[in-house]
């Protein structure tokens, strides 16, 4: 789950709830190389809460980035998110990792929500090897099969193949680990707010501690734009991001912004708060929030000042060369929040563990 990629064509692909995004890179002595990238929007309702309603629409997506942007690559790694996706960090009695390959589906039962034969189950040694005691930390990851068959099966439909399967916030922190090099001795918090489910990923020492989706997206702020202005969907999403509509600009929607802003700080401080009874650590030193709605104006220092936690826009980009003959500099920066993603799946490579 938590290997950055090596030297291979695998694309990132970055199935959400409100576009397809592909990223494929290229390694080079140690550097990235952004080769080819594309998005396609997906509309409302096609994906919802992680679970694909209509599979016809996100082929067609697949299909316009893949074939608009010339991404010749046919490897792909995907992610999943939502209820369907179980992440808990757990305390197993010290074995080694092929008897512990025996042991987790027994263990999983206690944690895990759905028959263990309908899930798929992953699990990562967290805890070094020297470590003192009888006890090691595991990380236990279960998916719901029919939840993975059906993005297996869109793919494989698209004409590509799948070579990993990650979960959203691991994703984000591949991608985020190479572009800002955390300090191990920092509490970091990684908020990915997608169009219809945040990721939170709250890393200690370097290592996931804390994980969790909400279903709560940046597609909530056009809702209440919608709604308090009396406007259409896609006239409300035109707003958010800073066009006019009907004579009604961004400051008109601020009101219906301020609400959301207030519900998304409520929901992210449930998370901290969680975090810190259940853990060491009483102290967030950072937060680095990434998706399309990252770039919102004065969301991060709404965000700073109602959490008491310094949040900064992610750049998942930053340390990646990008030919700017290739790709607009200035795009680049605009869309480099929501590629977090797709990002850290192009790190990946099929084999990773």
């Amino acid at each position: 789950m938590f290997g950055l990629g090596g030297k291979s064509d695998t694309v990132g692909l970055d199935i959400g709830a409100s576009s397809v995004k592909a990223v494929q890179l290229k390694q080079s002595r140690g550097n990235y190389e952004l080769v080819r990238l594309g998005i396609a929007p997906l509309p409302p309702e096609t994906i919802v809460d992680g679970v694909i309603m209509d599979s016809g629409t996100v082929i067609s997506a697949i299909n316009t980035v893949f074939s608009e942007n010339q991404i010749k690559a046919k490897d792909v790694a995907v992610a999943v998110s939502g209820h369907s996706v179980i992440v808990k960090k757990i305390k197993m009695q010290k074995m080694k990792p092929e008897e512990l390959q025996d042991a987790i589906a027994f263990e999983a039962e206690q944690y895990v929500p759905y028959a263990i034969e309908d899930v798929n189950l992953d699990f990562q040694i967290l805890s070094p090897p020297e470590a003192e005691g009888n006890e090691m930390d595991v990380l236990l990851v279960a998916v719901k099969k029919d939840v993975i068959n059906d993005y297996l099966s869109i793919i494989s439909t698209a004409g590509l193949r799948t070579v990993v399967v990650d979960v959203d916030g691991f994703a984000l922190e591949n991608a985020l680990e190479l572009a800002h090099e955390p300090e191990l001795d920092q509490v970091i918090a990684l908020v990915n707010l997608g169009a219809a489910v945040m990721n939170i990923n709250i890393l200690v020492g370097g290592m996931s501690e804390f994980t969790r989706d909400s279903p709560l997206g940046g597609n909530r702020y056009t809702e209440s734009i919608q709604k308090m202005l009396g406007l259409a969907y896609e006239q409300a999403e035109k707003l958010k991001l800073g066009e006019e509509v009907d004579g009604k600009t961004f400051n008109d929607a601020m009101p219906a912004i301020d609400m959301v802003h207030a519900e998304l700080a409520g929901e992210i401080r449930r998370s901290f708060d969680f975090f810190r009874s259940s853990s060491h650590s009483e102290t967030i030193h950072k937060a680095i929030l990434s998706g399309g709605c990252a770039r919102l104006p004065g969301l991060v220092e709404y965000l700073s000042e109602n959490l008491e936690v310094p949040f900064e826009v992610a750049d998942p980009l930053r340390k990646i060369k990008a030919d700017p003959k290739k790709f607009d500099p200035e795009y680049l920066q605009v869309i480099a929040p929501q590629l977090a993603v797709s990002v850290g799946l192009a790190l990946r490579q099929a084999g990773d563990k």
